[in-house]
């Protein structure tokens, strides 16, 4: 049938005509594509194909993957594919399932939630072992999407989505600069640094009740901007726009902004039902 699930059709949205058609055993759980690969997850394989001449590269089982969990890396200095629990090396992310999870723009860093969604952890690819963790709250929520600041270095911030209906922001570039302070402290110097990461709750932003809750959603960190202090001992301003989708059509726009004394503003910018501009055509 041509609505198959098991069947991925490739088009041309320039000229709106039909390139090629692949067929697959099982039903397709998730597709990724940047400019020179086409990523198609399947229940329990995933096939990476040159995306112009749609040569088959690899194939890779996994672990049973129903919902299409896949990070891919644009970078191309570090063009990297994460699957859960793949066959292949891996990080050990948390104890429960992964919910979650993407890549900085650069490809060195990876976050990842798991199906709990009270911790967010951001791992350094070449240290495969080490991560920094951030608690999203006390009780369990869905993570449904997961987005790093577009910085080329290193990121600024990290964005959540969560079945809760809100939308959390973590300041990355001043947790991981206050690494080597904490370690020094004294709740530093008896726990873990992932573990007292996780605990304090001084660069967490949450704007609740940004969507209905339950309504799966995603969202994208569009820009990001630094103002600084006036004095060397003043934080760093930071601005940035988030672009948030739900599943119920909504698409918003938003400005955000941490002031030196650490208080969070969120400005609605722009908001449009695309379901209803869509009817109204």
């Amino acid at each position: 049938p041509s609505l198959s699930p098991r069947r991925l059709c490739l088009f041309n949205t320039i000229k709106g005509t039909a390139l090629r058609e692949l067929n697959f055993l099982t039903s397709i759980v998730g597709v990724r594509v940047s400019r020179e690969r086409l990523i198609v997850l399947l229940q329990e394989q995933t096939y990476i194909y040159d995306v112009n001449s749609l040569e088959i590269k690899r194939v890779i089982d996994t672990v049973p993957n129903l919902k299409g969990l896949c990070a891919f890396s644009a970078s191309t200095d570090n063009p990297y594919l994460a699957l859960p629990a793949s066959t292949m090396k891996g990080i050990h992310a948390h104890r429960s399932p992964l919910a979650a999870m993407a890549f900085s723009s650069n490809g060195m860093y990876i976050a990842t939630a798991s199906e709990q969604g009270t911790i967010i952890r951001v791992h350094l690819i070449s240290e495969a072992t080490k991560s920094y963790s951030f608690r999203r709250g006390t009780y369990p929520s869905t993570i449904f999407s997961l987005s790093f600041g577009p910085s080329a270095d290193l990121p600024d911030i990290l964005l959540a989505t969560s079945s809760s209906g809100s939308v959390h922001i973590f300041s990355l570039g001043f947790d991981l600069n206050e690494r080597s302070r904490k370690s020094n402290s004294f709740l530093g110097s008896i726990m873990p640094g992932s573990v007292s990461d996780a605990l304090d709750p001084a660069q967490h932003f949450v704007f609740h009740n940004a969507f209905a809750a339950g309504v799966k959603s995603d969202a994208v960190v569009r820009k990001t901007e630094k103002a600084s202090g006036t004095s060397m001992s003043e934080p760093v301003a930071l601005r940035a726009t988030v672009s948030v989708i739900t599943f119920t059509g909504f698409f918003q726009v938003y400005s955000f902004g941490i002031n030196h004394k650490h208080e969070a503003k969120w400005t609605l910018e722009h908001e449009v039902n695309l379901l209803t501009a869509v009817a109204e055509q």
